[in-house]
């Protein structure tokens, strides 16, 4: 089995949407060229704000836009975090979860750092 990209996402979605790929470059405001492109994962996923029209113009629910950003993230060859958390991140989706959760609330310091407090106290328990 082949492992969904941004791109098979994308052309799932938007087929699923009966919408053409040169209507949805155009809400988009890209070239159908590039939207092909990116559909065929020639190319990375696009900036932003690009995301965010993708999943207005395709109706994502929550879930949704979640793998799309997910699969956006994925395509990308440059993680924005250190270098040895990406494929633990992306590997585990209950991290996504996690992480986004503590996005939406906006978690404290303080919070983050009891948690961490309960995981260094299960390491020491474990040695």
């Amino acid at each position: 089995m082949i492992d969904k990209t941004f791109g098979s996402f994308l052309t799932e979605r938007r087929i699923a949407r009966d919408i053409t790929l040169r209507g949805f470059a155009s809400r988009l405001g890209i070239s159908p060229v590039y939207m092909c492109n990116i559909e065929k994962d020639r190319r990375a996923a696009p900036t932003e704000d690009v995301l965010e029209k993708m999943a207005e113009v395709l109706l994502l629910n929550k879930e949704e836009k979640s793998e799309l950003l997910d699969l956006a993230a994925k395509s990308k060859n440059a993680p924005a975090v250190a270098l040895d958390l990406p494929e633990y991140i992306n590997e585990r989706e209950i991290v996504r979860v996690a992480l986004r959760t503590a996005k939406d609330v906006d978690a404290t310091d303080e919070e983050w750092l009891e948690f961490i407090e309960r995981l260094q106290k299960r390491i020491k328990r474990d040695n």
